[in-house]
């Protein structure tokens, strides 16, 4: 498939895919038992106030557009949902027993286009669910960042962008797929080591995006003003500890020489190291 059709595609919609793999569009009708959902489905979590629309738009109107489907390799008397999965669970709750479809015979990256294409046409996943079916497309059907952007339609820095994302850590990312972040907060907090303690400072003082921008680079002026004023005999002891048992130390010195010492850990094993060396000294 090439850029041009790719790009007309995205513009017209999926019916311009299926053209371009020339299917002959027969609409026929399954029963909603005999669909099944797509491993290939990038989108996760559904708006239920929308999927309650789309219920009680059915329930007046039935299902106007078909859902496009292909035969199951799993289970041969069913049919893998390629794009529709929503009309579907809505056809359900509306008490349907069989809907409109599509048959048409398609590869696995295809059925991943086609379910991308569907998604990001109507703006239906979060930006962790696109970023994970970029990185599919990536890893599994190896598209570079380059390709990825030409077939959805937008730049490479918007693709680039999109996968930095999943390097947050997990409670950051759930926090953006239940919406209390925005993408933008969490574009932001790419590359913080606090990014979880920032996140939640971004929720708790309701910060715009603008906003959280300057409190990061607030936040990082204060963490570079207290490195340079820590003492260079506190600094090399710290270095000195931490060379000789391999793990992050911070001293915390007061002026009346109480205070504390940090040992960072990233695993058990690694606090085990600490409760042996601490035990076998002591």
């Amino acid at each position: 498939m090439d850029s041009t059709k790719i790009k007309k595609g995205l513009g017209r919609g999926l019916s311009s895919l299926i053209g371009d793999l020339k299917t002959e569009i027969n609409i026929n009708k399954l029963l909603i038992s005999d669909l099944v959902r797509s491993k290939y489905q990038p989108r996760k979590l559904f708006d239920e106030e929308k999927l309650e629309e789309l219920t009680n738009s059915i329930k007046e109107r039935g299902i106007i557009q078909p859902i496009i489907v292909r035969k199951s390799k799993e289970d041969k008397s069913k049919h893998e949902i390629i794009a529709g999965e929503r009309r579907w669970l809505a056809a359900q709750r509306a008490g349907l027993h069989e809907v409109p479809v599509v048959i048409t015979e398609v590869d696995d990256l295809k059925s991943l286009e086609f379910a991308i294409v569907e998604n990001v046409q109507r703006n239906d996943l979060n930006a962790i669910e696109e970023a994970q079916a970029y990185k599919r497309l990536i890893n599994d059907f190896s598209y570079d960042q380059e390709k990825v952007a030409k077939f959805i339609g937008k730049s490479r820095s918007h693709i680039t962008n999109c996968l930095r994302l999943l390097s947050l850590p997990e409670e950051v990312l759930k926090l953006l797929e239940l919406k209390k972040i925005t993408a933008g907060h969490a574009k932001i907090l790419v590359g913080l080591e606090n990014s979880v303690f920032v996140a939640k400072k971004i929720i708790e003082k309701n910060l715009s995006v603008r906003q959280a921008e300057r409190f990061v680079k607030i936040f990082k002026i204060k963490k570079q003003s207290l490195k340079k004023l820590k003492d260079p005999n506190m600094q090399s002891l710290e270095n000195s500890i931490a060379d000789k048992i391999g793990l992050n130390v911070l001293i915390k010195n007061k002026k009346n020489n109480s205070g504390s010492i940090l040992f960072e850990y990233k695993d058990i094993d690694q606090l085990t190291k600490i409760i042996d060396i601490i035990k076998s000294n002591y």
